[in-house]
């Protein structure tokens, strides 16, 4: 028998012993929120970081496979990396034989001399150009490598820290991009899975390569990290010693939100008050 190659291996991990946590997932939510259909262009944005590998990974196997008839493009925006950082993300996609596109910005320098919130700056930056990139290419879609964790985390500190009920959707309409959406594949896979499948393959990749973190290129746990998402990460692993299924059960929640329990709520950027759904509600029982 042909040995396999080092990419052949990977994807054989994902078909086989990843099976059931990684590709059934995601999978999962591809049909659950429809967010790959016939006649798409998609752009898969890869950071160099795991999540994004695994992503784009997925979605070359997915095209192989699926009878859903859509394009693909890989693209990696540099926003700034060191030469060790660019080499690291050039070698992985050589490495799992994704034929990643580079396209160079100066977001890094931008950003370093911000006192205020440089990281969200950084991120609202790094959007706009990654839908300047795939609208240049054709591309319909964006797809980020957000995952489980991710929402349930972001969900949890906009109630901590944002003093709001808010999860970070599948898919998201572009508002400055007509005909652009925005879509998460990842959405039912959780990050456990992610490292154990990185591990399993030997598979070392950048974390962040900022200037104010360029020394944690490779540090897969931020619980040592004094941030909110870090804490909100900690708060989570410590429920799940008493509440094995607390991570499953915040998730479920955002799927099953009780409208006429809620004291107020926002659509389309209006605020509707407790007593406007209380009424809203009554009417709608009365009419039944």
């Amino acid at each position: 028998m042909k040995e396999l190659s080092r990419s052949e291996k990977i994807e054989q991990s994902i078909f086989k012993k990843y099976r059931k946590p990684i590709w059934t997932k995601f999978v999962l939510a591809l049909k659950r929120y429809n967010l790959v259909e016939d006649g798409d262009k998609i752009a898969v944005c890869v950071s160099g970081g795991k999540d994004s590998m695994l992503l784009a990974k997925l979605m070359q196997m997915l095209k192989r496979f699926s009878e859903t008839k859509f394009e693909l493009e890989f693209i990696c925006m540099d926003p700034g990396y060191n030469k060790i950082n660019r080499k690291q993300i050039e070698e992985n996609a050589s490495l799992m034989d994704i034929p990643l596109t580079f396209f160079e910005t100066n977001i890094f320098d931008a950003v370093f001399d911000v006192e205020k919130s440089p990281c969200y700056l950084c991120a609202r930056m790094r959007r706009g150009h990654l839908y300047n990139k795939a609208k240049e290419l054709g591309c319909n879609k964006i797809a980020l490598a957000h995952h489980f964790n991710d929402v349930i985390e972001t969900s949890l500190m906009g109630m901590l820290y944002g003093a709001q009920i808010q999860t970070m959707p599948p898919k998201l309409r572009s508002k400055n991009f007509k005909g652009m959406q925005l879509i998460r594949p990842l959405y039912c896979v959780h990050e456990d899975d992610i490292l154990a499948w990185k591990t399993y393959n030997d598979l070392t990749f950048i974390q962040c390569a900022c200037r104010f973190t360029e020394k944690a290129n490779e540090v897969d746990s931020v619980a040592q990290s004094d941030s909110a998402r870090a804490k909100t990460k900690q708060l989570i692993k410590e429920l799940q010693k008493t509440i094995p299924e607390v991570d499953s059960h915040i998730f479920m929640s955002l799927h099953n939100v009780q409208i006429d329990t809620l004291l107020g709520a926002k659509h389309n950027g209006k605020y509707y008050e407790f007593d406007e759904i209380f009424l809203s509600c009554e009417q709608s029982s009365d009419d039944e």
